[in-house]
């Protein structure tokens, strides 16, 4: 199976959802799909180790995609390797009544990576302006000034909130955080397979939510604004990379592949040494501690 090219799945120009392939055909079988992520997992794990030791930067990974993208067995698949204090998932949901008395970006500011840790955002701040504009009723929980009703909501309002999302990115990667945004690219037909198998399969039924299928309705809506949104919001130092997501082993694999090239780039993490004073009387350190035995 030849390598992943990152410059393959990176959206630099244009792009139209419905011209780009949701199966990557490629030689080889599961099995030696799984063998690469475990190598490209092995190489993460410790590069993230270092990372933590030197301090300086976190990093971001957002997760997008339809209902049943597979974004939860991805991140179990892709991270499973990391010590567990260098890596923390966040699930947003509907907003809390707290977080409704904030503006929408304060849970995702307060979910950030510290320095030297990955934070996985599934489903991520973006929800703002794909969900909410699928639903704008939504908006009204936000008790936003002047807006009472869905018809309050001004012409530039999304328009807005993507400008301000560029800008959080922008500030966040400005101060030491390296963000790479996943879009799951699955198929109508593969997510109407995979809903049915979480009914026809009853250790997968807690899986099924009727909600699904309402969203379900609304895929072309859902198509056109996560269109939008990753033409506008793909930059240089916040890019967005289109994933294959009709078979799972595979998109696991591309994702792991590309944050493993773009932190490889990163040549400046590397573990901290000691200072030359200390380096020096290390003998003199060692001798002290095998006196006390």
């Amino acid at each position: 199976m030849k390598s992943i090219d990152p410059k393959d799945f990176k959206v630099t120009d244009k792009i139209k959802l419905s011209k780009i392939p949701t199966l990557l055909k490629v030689k080889g079988d599961d099995d030696e799909k799984i063998e690469k992520l475990d190598k490209v997992q092995s190489k993460l794990s410790k590069q993230q180790d270092t990372m933590y030791a030197h301090n300086r930067y976190g990093v971001l990974i957002c997760l997008q995609g339809m209902d049943t993208s597979g974004k939860d067995s991805l991140i179990r698949e892709v991270f499973k390797e990391f010590n567990p204090r260098g890596v923390v998932v966040h699930s947003f949901k509907t907003p809390t009544s707290s977080e409704l008395e904030h503006d929408y970006l304060w849970r995702h500011y307060m979910a950030l990576p510290e320095k030297g840790k990955y934070a996985i955002f599934n489903r991520t701040h973006y929800e703002n302006v794909l969900v909410t504009r699928v639903h704008p009723e939504f908006i009204l929980a936000e008790n936003l000034p002047g807006i009472e009703s869905v018809e309050d909501i001004p012409k530039d309002f999304w328009k807005n909130r993507i400008e301000q999302i560029n800008n959080f990115e922008k500030h966040i990667s400005q101060n030491g955080i390296i963000v790479l945004k996943f879009y799951l690219h699955l198929s109508k037909e593969e997510q109407r397979q995979r809903l049915l198998r979480r009914l026809e399969k009853e250790k997968h039924n807690w899986k099924f939510s009727v909600g699904d299928l309402k969203e379900r309705e609304h895929w072309d809506e859902y198509q056109e604004y996560y269109e939008e949104a990753i033409n506008k919001t793909s930059t240089k130092d916040a890019p967005w990379y289109i994933v294959p997501a009709d078979d799972k082993e595979m998109a696991r694999y591309i994702v792991a592949q590309i944050i493993w090239d773009t932190m490889e780039k990163h040549t400046d993490i590397k573990e901290p040494e000691l200072p030359e004073n200390i380096q020096e009387n290390i003998g003199i350190y060692k001798q002290q501690l095998e006196n006390e035995s």
